[in-house]
């Protein structure tokens, strides 16, 4: 079975190549579990905190600890920083009920990060 290091580093993968792709400069990049921020970037000249979390079938990935993302966005305000949410689900591919395994195929549900206001 995948371990939850694992799962956070197929997320933090799945996070990061997002940021890429959508132009964010990454000034920190901190793959510790639940070590918060994961991500801290530039664009256009303003920061950005990115919090990652992993999932598993059947948790919904959207879903965050209001108390972590309170704390993170208050000490964002610090910086003059936003704050974000990304949950990224997996499940076996074959059947979403068995654990995923190394080696066999996986889903991935990631629709991009939420904004923490």
């Amino acid at each position: 079975m995948l371990s939850e290091q694992d799962l956070h580093n197929l997320a933090m993968k799945t996070v990061g190549e997002s940021l890429k792709k959508d132009g964010f400069e990454f000034l920190t990049v901190n793959s510790i579990l639940k070590k918060d921020p994961q991500f801290v970037c530039l664009k256009e000249k303003k920061l950005h905190f990115f919090i990652v979390r992993a999932s598993t079938y059947p948790d919904n990935p959207k879903m965050f600890d209001n108390t972590l993302v309170n704390k993170l966005k208050n000490h964002a305000k610090n910086f003059n920083a936003k704050t974000y949410f990304a949950g990224v689900g997996f499940a076996n591919s074959i059947n979403y009920e068995v654990p995923i395994q190394k080696n066999n195929p996986y889903v991935v549900n990631f629709d991009g990060w939420t904004l923490i206001n």
